[in-house]
């Protein structure tokens, strides 16, 4: 039931890697006895990054093991080691349980452990994976997804985030929450809360609404509407919409809405403003209105947001 099995190959992403070494790989009997047996297997000597590691046991170990977990690689372009691949499938027909961190999500997907199931990995690389699995629902909104036998993780911080989650399952609460402040990393994050991640402006070009972002962006404040945006960019709503949708994906309110909700995080995180006060500033009107969007679309609130990206010590905006 201890035994967990680190499945490499070169090309391996070492932060992930190092994250599940640091958490199954130290000897921490004095927080739970037994505490876990981490062995890394491989087909061969393998390249992470600079690093030259020798693997313990081959592939064939995985079965052996109660939990394998697989780390991301860095060629998602390039198909999953066959080996590697053949081997995952084998440790989940004898029972183990499979756990990908971050892009590993794809070795998993080729073993066909995801078909049929919602699954994540980084938000970079979700639309990529759902369109080389399509039997595979996958989600990138989200930090992990526990499918019980088999599950998946985001990127970079959200690995940590699953690997405390599977210390919780074997060993309780009051472990993994002694193990993250030792760690000195958030004790718990829903695998449901969303992944952070900031929605960009399109890149400066000569689209006909590359004048009217920074427009908009300095009136979030104001209660625009589709007109508004028409009359600045000097063309009728139906073709604003058109280009609109040709250049960000989406219609000119969804827009305004996403940008609003950015502006949200950025004052949550820099600013000591109330809620009240950035509902203000970005549009939203009151604080049960931003509430409400923000935990819609973030999957927290504005007030548990603050506190998970809040810095130490942060300037109150004048006004």
């Amino acid at each position: 039931m201890t035994t967990v099995a680190l499945a490499v190959t070169d090309g391996m992403l070492h932060f992930e890697m190092s994250l599940a070494m640091e958490v199954f790989g130290s000897d921490l009997r004095h927080m739970a006895d037994p505490w876990y047996r981490l062995v890394l297997c491989g087909p061969r000597p393998v390249r992470v990054g600079r690093f030259r590691l020798e693997p313990e046991q081959g592939l064939d170990f995985l079965p052996r093991a109660h939990t394998v977990i697989v780390p991301g690689w860095a060629d998602t372009g390039a198909e999953p080691p066959g080996d590697l691949v053949d081997a995952v499938r084998a440790a989940h027909q004898a029972g183990a349980r499979v756990v990908s961190l971050c892009t590993g999500a794809y070795v998993l997907a080729a073993a066909g452990l995801l078909d049929g199931l919602r699954a994540t990995t980084h938000w970079a690389h979700a639309d990529d994976l759902a369109t080389r699995h399509p039997r595979v629902t996958v989600d990138p909104d989200v930090l992990y997804v526990d499918n019980g036998t088999v599950l998946t993780s985001a990127g970079k911080a959200a690995a940590m985030d699953l690997c405390l989650h599977l210390v919780r399952l074997d060993h309780g609460s009051a472990v993994a929450n002694t193990l993250a402040r030792r760690l000195v990393v958030p004790p718990h994050r829903e695998g449901g809360q969303a992944q952070f991640v900031t929605t960009p402006l399109p890149p400066p070009d000569n689209h006909p609404l590359a004048g009217l972002f920074p427009w908009a962006l300095e009136r979030l404040d104001q209660p625009l509407t589709v007109e508004d945006l028409a009359r600045q960019a000097r063309m009728s709503s139906r073709h604003l919409t058109r280009h609109f949708r040709a250049v960000t994906g989406t219609t000119p309110l969804q827009w305004l809405h996403t940008q609003r909700l950015g502006r949200a995080q950025a004052l949550l995180e820099t600013t000591d403003d109330t809620v009240d006060s950035i509902a203000s500033a970005t549009g939203m009107g009151t604080a049960t209105t931003l509430r409400r969007h923000f935990q819609r679309t973030v999957g927290v609130p504005p007030d548990t947001y603050r506190r998970t990206f809040r810095t130490r010590t942060a300037p109150r905006l004048a006004g």
